[in-house]
This record gives C-alpha cells, sequence and structure tokens, in this order.
C-alpha cells in the first residue's frame, strides 16, 4: 500500500497515476471486502459446475458494471467541476445513498440465495425462487454487484475518487477517459480471480460429483457472507 501510494504521489503521468489510484482503492479495508464478496458470488459460479467461459463473463460484466458507474459518475463530476459548480452536495449525496442502499440490498440478495436452497416455489406462485436467483447469480448479478460496490463509496475510496482522480481528471483535456483507467484497476482483483476460477473450472469437471455436497454448503456460506456484510453496512449506516 504505501509502496503504491509513494508511486502515486510521485507520478506525473494521469493515466497512471488514475490507475494506481484505483489499485490502492481496490486494496483499502472497505473495497477490498467488497472484492471478497464479490469474488465468493462469483466463486459459487465455478463450484456449481458451471462453464469456464460463464465464470470469466460473470468477473468481466462485474468489472463492466464498476466502470458503468465511475466512468458515468465520473464524467457528470467533471462536467459539473468545468462548469464552476461546487460538487460537494452531489459528492455527500452520492455517499450517503451508497452506504444506505448496499446494506439492505445485500441483506435481500442473501436472501434470495438461501431462499433458492430451502424454499420451492414452484406451480403455485407460477415461479421458481431457483431460477430467479440462478438468474441473479448470473451475468446480470454480476454486473448490478458491480454497480453497486462501486458506488458505495467508504472514506478512503471517497477521498481517492472524488478528492484526488475527479479533479485531476476535470483538470486533464482527455479526463473523461480517467475514471475508466480507475474503474479497470479497481476490479483488478476479481478479474484476476475469475480468470483463476475459469482456468481451473475445466480441469475439475471428473471431480464435480465428489463436490457437489460441498458446493450446496458453500452457496449457503456465500449467502450468509453477504447478509452478514450487509447487516454490518445496516448497523454502521443506520445504529452506529
Amino acid at each position: 500500500m504505501e509502496f503504491l501510494q509513494q508511486l502515486s504521489d510521485n507520478s506525473q503521468v494521469p493515466v497512471l497515476t488514475a490507475f494506481l489510484l484505483g489499485l490502492l482503492t481496490a486494496l483499502s479495508p472497505c473495497p477490498l471486502a467488497n472484492n471478497i464478496t464479490a469474488i465468493a458470488f462469483i466463486a459459487r459460479k465455478s463450484l456449481d459446475g458451471g462453464k469456464s467461459s460463464g465464470v470469466l463473463w460473470s468477473g468481466v460484466l462485474y468489472a463492466v458494471g464498476r466502470c458503468m458507474a465511475y466512468t458515468g459518475l465520473g464524467a457528470l463530476l467533471i462536467y459539473i467541476i468545468r462548469t464552476g459548480a461546487d460538487t460537494f452536495s452531489l459528492q455527500q449525496t452520492i455517499s450517503e445513498w451508497g452506504e444506505a442502499v448496499l446494506g439492505p440490498a445485500l441483506v435481500l440478495i442473501g436472501l434470495l440465495m438461501l431462499a433458492s436452497e430451502f424454499v420451492s416455489f414452484g406451480g403455485k406462485f407460477g415461479f421458481s425462487a431457483g431460477e430467479k436467483t440462478e438468474r441473479l447469480s448470473g451475468p446480470v448479478g454480476s454486473l448490478l454487484l458491480g454497480i453497486l460496490f462501486a458506488m458505495a463509496f467508504c472514506p478512503t475510496s471517497g477521498l481517492f475518487y472524488f478528492g484526488m482522480l475527479i479533479p485531476m481528471s476535470a483538470a486533464e483535456s482527455g479526463g473523461y477517459l480517467l475514471p475508466l483507467v480507475f474503474a479497470i484497476a479497481t476490479a483488478l482483483p476479481v478479474l484476476l480471480v475469475a480468470w483463476l476460477l475459469a482456468f481451473s473450472v475445466s480441469s475439475m469437471g471428473r471431480a464435480m460429483g465428489k463436490i457437489n455436497a460441498f458446493q450446496r454448503w458453500f452457496n449457503r456460506i456465500v449467502a450468509l457472507v453477504f447478509i452478514i456484510v450487509g447487516i454490518n453496512y445496516c448497523y454502521t449506516y443506520f445504529i452506529a
């Protein structure tokens, strides 16, 4: 962390600085916890017998979700700064909104995962909880998770993004691309693990029959991770 911080402080190349700020964000405690949760979410698919391309695709879409959130928000903030307006109130609103939504959303996702394991709503209600949560745990879920985690700014990620990246981007002629570089760097840990999982999935086929029982328990563990992390966010925002 200190090495990356020194490189970032001494860098005179905006693209490199944006990339290093993204790495610093990814390795900071709060975003790192989010990335670990995302990794567990994607790893669940690999143990579920998913194809290697599907596992890798989930990691890529998680990164795309982060890129959409950071780049879209960055473009808005850069435009506001260049028109001479103050972005502080917008920053505060986004930070509070992200923290308020993230906790309940993670708890809901975890409960839906558990519902798919224990509850069947089959023909009675005309849909299956398993089918719904399978969509949620697939590409759409990975994309939405990337957007959700990107928008949940903690003090450290907020400082790097709002306090350092956006002012630098507003001052550069090609500044609209810098939030994209930042976003890619923040998603690198998840992309790397997704690639490793995808690489290993092709060699796991023979062993899948032996780990089906473990896979079911792993699904439940991932669901509990989402619920626990979500409760922690709720406690921090609404109670502490």
